[in-house]
């Protein structure tokens, strides 16, 4: 009995550590050094991808961790719990819904616009389409199937400005969301006539005689805020130095890419750098295709375009997508990148 009594004792003894070591360890929080990162897996992550290369966020006391994601919206959940620090996607209907129910984010920072020949999102058309003039303007998508990206994102603002340049509405076409690597199969088999697509799908897809580019995206809506580095609250709220330090890694980044951009392409100072780069970090191996393919567009700064993202949550609401009460002003926080440029200082552009 007395032994029964002694290793009753020594076992409570040992829970009483073990609860006491968790609760230690519970106060102690995540390695401040260590940023969590959801990444959509388009070329417009690249800046990402330079910043850890070159080890601008080493310099700035701070690792990262890439975690991929399908789409922006299935970053929110693990931002709003913390298992994010930061997100990076196309601004949706989802974000704003998510903020207007409480879930403190921030859209922080540009991360891909569209300014004159930077179209990296163009409108593909079938070539069999194409080469017997069955559709040659936007007016001969009428009753035609279009393959886009999803609903409630900033692509579908893009599609519908091109129907409206068309004389179209979204009644007039057929729009299937699937997966842009879905889109060159889906159009390769017929089963769309065509496709709002993104790099390099769309260069892919032209390369192998599947699809003729009909337009691009910044003929359709120039300087249209594709995409958006966004930050949890908590991250910018509790961890303020690396946030900050996040943010100037990223702006040297974005620098060095504008910096290798030359007509579009990754054609001017430093881009075999950042070829290579890309081909040690994303999915696309092969150089030719990195060189080939049409850029997105960063602001040197990373500052955002507030005028296209209020017009862009303006056809959300049009289209009944958002529930509550939210603003653009509610969601944007310049702060940080404003004070990260002033440290920084402006951009000289290489030549």
């Amino acid at each position: 009995m007395s032994i029964s009594i002694g290793v009753q004792r020594m076992a409570g003894r040992v829970v009483a550590l073990l609860i006491y070591f968790y609760v230690l360890l519970s106060m102690v929080p995540a390695s401040a050094a260590d940023v969590r990162v959801g990444l959509a897996n388009t070329s417009s992550d690249v800046a990402f991808f330079i910043a850890d290369k070159k080890k601008y966020f080493q310099e700035e006391g701070v690792s990262v961790t890439f975690t991929p994601f399908d789409t922006g919206s299935k970053m929110i959940a693990p931002l709003s719990t913390g298992q994010l620090d930061v997100g990076a996607a196309a601004p949706s209907s989802a974000l704003y819904n998510a903020v207007a129910r409480g879930v403190d984010l921030r859209i922080v920072a540009d991360k891909g616009q569209t300014p004159p020949g930077y179209g990296y999102q163009p409108l593909l058309v079938r070539k069999d389409l194409w080469d017997s003039g069955k559709v040659r303007t936007l007016a001969d998508l009428k009753g035609r199937k279009i393959a886009a990206g999803g609903v409630g994102i900033s692509t579908s603002v893009t599609l519908n400005e091109a129907l409206v340049k068309g004389g179209l509405s979204s009644t007039d076409v057929s729009t299937v969301t699937m997966g842009y690597p879905q889109h060159m199969i889906a159009l390769q088999n017929g089963a769309v006539d065509a496709s709002l697509t993104v790099e390099p799908t769309a260069t892919l897809a032209v390369n192998r005689g599947i699809a003729v580019r009909m337009m691009g995206d910044d003929e359709i809506y120039p300087y249209h805020q594709l995409s958006v580095v966004f930050f949890s609250a908590d991250f910018i709220k509790k961890r303020p130095k690396e946030a900050k330090g996040f943010i100037r890694a990223y702006i040297r980044a974005v620098r060095d890419y504008n910096d290798a951009l030359r007509d579009g392409r990754l054609a001017g100072s430093g881009a075999e750098e950042i070829v290579s780069i890309l081909t040690e970090y994303s999915v696309i191996k092969d150089p030719a295709i990195l060189r080939a393919m049409i850029s997105h567009g960063y602001d040197p700064d990373a500052r955002l375009n507030i005028a296209s993202l209020r017009k862009d949550l303006d056809f959300f609401r049009s289209q009944g997508l958002i529930q509550g009460e939210v603003s653009i002003e509610k969601v944007v926080d310049s702060s940080i990148v404003e004070g990260a440029l002033a440290e920084l200082g402006p951009h000289n552009k290489r030549q």
